[in-house]
């Protein structure tokens, strides 16, 4: 159950890290707009970055969760 969870944890901040990550490179160097987030909120460069870093959080959130001791391996 926890590697289900880690996987989908995992992936879910991969999508939301890009987001943040295109959002925040179409905004800075070629003033427009990418991606699906600035259809829901309009941020600006800054807080795009702070997207990223939850992205990032999540990942490492699902990759701990996944690998948590006193997991057995099967054989």
């Amino acid at each position: 159950m926890r590697t289900t969870i880690g996987y989908t944890v995992e992936s879910i901040g991969y999508v939301i890290g890009a987001q943040g990550l295109i959002g925040f490179v179409s905004q800075t160097f070629f003033g427009a707009e990418w991606g699906w987030l600035h259809k829901v909120v309009d941020l600006p460069p800054v807080a795009h970055l702070s997207i990223v870093a939850v992205g990032l959080a999540l990942v490492a959130g699902g990759v701990r969760t996944r690998k948590a001791p006193g997991r057995r391996e099967a054989v």
